[in-house]
């Protein structure tokens, strides 16, 4: 076909040209063009050798559901068209809370030269104001933080059953210790493996594995050279595993690739960890009759401490009761009256262990573990030490 009604339309078309805006015009009568998918068969510009021509600016529409600048605030659409019924809730915002990118107090008259479409409030000629601080309805404040904000104490003790647990682990612990050294060895085993876990646990790293199979594994060590070097030699054996684990525990923690404030922490809480399990090896290295009346206090001491008290009152109705136990569990060994100064020392010492237990509103797993375990553990020097100044 001929390209004769196209030659025309080609010669006067400039492409350098910049566009222009339409003007208004009378209607007029547009040719008849064929309907039909022609093809070119013209010359082609050739534009290697030329400089690319800019393209024209063309103004983009905002996507449906965006604001532009200077728009008054609406959920997309034409300005100032009601809001869909389907239109989302805006997110809460507290009272002359100020806009995101906006100084405090940013909250006025509206502003449309602004993106946030307000102006100061200094310059509204209000003064701002802000609210007593709230930790109501916030998902990520933690109960400590909680209680500390609104007065409270964020100390969360140990209740009535980890004291029954820990009353049943120190009876067994001083019916055992009137059987023999072995049997002796029973419950001092699980009591290490509770104090391992649950102090990890009470520092908040679990899991722990490596560090707890290693406080665990230095505990036993503990036992078994106690066995072996025998009462007299209790000292030498306990104070000998401690030296070798804390320096092992230094060695390992050295050769991790943590950062080293990790590195810190976990050696930290693997040499305390390993410390009071390994020195709760001193109920076999007392005298039996010392392991039975110090055992008797604490079981009596937690579960008075555990009762519906005031502080105050509770731990000095927890320390006469250790020492009343000492009394009557003394009466049936060598100790006699004596066993009222290894009663009221242990039961200080279990106290101690579960005030530690109790800090910072631990959770329940901690009282179930470290709050069962450390009273009985921090009570094992006292134990041994009163036992021999009174033996």
């Amino acid at each position: 076909m001929s390209n004769q009604p196209y030659e025309g339309r080609r010669e006067g078309y400039d492409p350098y040209q910049q566009p222009q805006q339409p003007q208004p015009q009378e209607p007029q009568q547009q040719p008849d063009w064929p309907q039909h998918t022609q093809q070119w068969e013209g010359r082609t510009w050739e534009t290697q050798a030329q400089t690319p021509v800019p393209a024209a600016d063309a103004s983009y529409p905002p996507p449906q559901g965006y604001q532009t600048y200077g728009e008054p605030q609406g959920y997309g659409g034409a300005v100032g068209a009601p809001l869909p019924p389907e239109a989302p809730a805006q997110p809460w915002t507290p009272a002359h809370a100020p806009a995101a990118g906006e100084a405090p107090g940013a909250v006025g008259p509206a502003d449309p030269s602004r993106p946030g479409g307000t102006l100061p409030e200094s310059a509204g000629g209000a003064d701002s104001a802000y609210g007593p601080a709230t930790v109501i309805g916030q998902s990520r404040i933690t109960d400590a933080q909680r209680a500390r904000a609104e007065g409270r104490s964020p100390i969360i003790e140990p209740g009535m059953q980890p004291a029954a647990l820990t009353a049943l682990l120190a009876l067994l612990l001083s019916g055992a210790a009137v059987i023999g050294e072995y049997a002796l060895v029973v419950p001092l085993v699980l009591l290490q493996a509770v104090t391992a876990a649950g102090w990890f646990r009470l520092n908040g790293m679990w899991p722990a594995r490596q560090g707890i199979a290693l406080a665990f594994l230095g505990a036993v060590t503990a036992d078994v050279a106690l066995l072996a070097a025998g009462r007299e030699n209790a000292p030498a054996a306990i104070l000998g595993t401690l030296g070798v684990w804390v320096l092992l525990t230094l060695v390992l923690q050295l050769r991790s690739h943590a950062d080293p404030d990790t590195r810190m922490y976990g050696l930290m809480a693997t040499v305390v960890s390993a410390a009071l399990s390994i020195i709760a090896a001193g109920y076999p290295a007392a005298a039996p009759d010392a392991v039975t009346v110090g055992a008797a206090a604490v079981a009596v001491a937690i579960l008075a401490r555990a009762l519906p008290l005031p502080t105050a009152a509770s731990v000095v109705v927890a320390l006469l009761a250790a020492a009343g136990a000492g009394i009557a569990v003394g009466g049936m060994t060598d100790l006699g009256t004596q066993g009222a100064f290894l009663g009221l020392g242990a039961g200080a010492c279990a106290l101690i262990g579960h005030r530690v237990a109790s800090y910072d509103y631990p959770s329940r797993f901690v009282h179930f573990t470290a709050g069962v375990a450390l009273p009985l553990a921090a009570a094992a020097p006292a134990v041994y030490l009163l036992g021999r100044a009174l033996g």
